[in-house]
């Protein structure tokens, strides 16, 4: 009889409950099995999955030269191309040296991954807590602040080699040398290896930035049950 009147009670308050205030409570006492091992396990997954995506897109031909996060030349490349593109050889200058830093970039980045895992197992439970109560691009600045000059470190030598192995050096410095023959023009010397990495460094922090933003503002994204209870805890 005791218990019958108890299920009955809960019965009551539950049926008069607001919905929303029902969320909450349900809410609660999902969070309170949210372990520590739980929060670590989560973010990680959610890292490990917007880094391996970010850097599968962007490494693929035409992943930067075919997207928004496609890099274009430096700004001093516009005097060239207006004092080169009537000279017979460097009629397409622009778009032909465009399409070579961006296979660069694409090829470098596949290098990318290895250095981002790295820094996602070696967080702490308190810069994942951090991570998780933070802003909406909070993971993204922690692999900013704890990869970035790894990262140029591994891609800048890649980049070279790259453009190299796709031409884009020897366009460049033919482009470079053939404007600095010009009388009465100052001289230019970009490093187009640096400016190439940078830029590529750039589109890939981007990426992983939206993809961030979606787990944490689109429940659809949260494609594993760890990821939907981790996550409601920042909602």
């Amino acid at each position: 009889m005791k218990k019958l009147m108890v299920l009955l009670t809960f019965s009551l308050f539950f049926s008069s409950c607001d919905p929303k205030d029902l969320d909450k409570i349900l809410g609660t006492a999902g969070s309170a099995l949210l372990t520590d091992a739980d929060i670590s396990s989560g973010l990680k997954e959610a890292l490990d999955n917007g880094v391996k995506v970010s850097v599968q897109k962007l490494s693929a031909t035409d992943g930067y030269y075919q997207s928004s996060y496609k890099i274009l030349l430096p700004a001093e490349a516009n005097k060239v191309i207006d004092k080169l593109k009537f000279i017979p050889g460097f009629e397409n200058l622009q778009e032909e040296a465009i399409k070579k830093i961006n296979r660069a970039a694409e090829d470098a980045a596949t290098k990318a991954g290895p250095i981002f895992f790295d820094a996602i197992k070696g967080m702490s439970f308190s810069d994942v807590t951090n991570v998780l109560m933070g802003p909406k691009n909070a993971a993204t600045n922690y692999l900013h602040d704890h990869t970035y000059q790894s990262l140029y470190g591994e891609f800048n030598p890649v980049i070279m080699n790259s453009l190299n192995k796709f031409g884009a050096l020897d366009l460049w410095s033919d482009a470079i040398n053939t404007y600095n023959q010009i009388p009465f023009i100052t001289k230019l010397n970009p490093d187009l290896g640096d400016y190439v990495t940078n830029k590529a460094l750039d589109g890939l922090f981007s990426l992983i930035e939206k993809k961030e933003y979606g787990i944490r503002t689109d429940i659809s994204q949260r494609t594993s049950s760890l990821l939907k209870k981790v996550f409601a805890k920042q909602d």
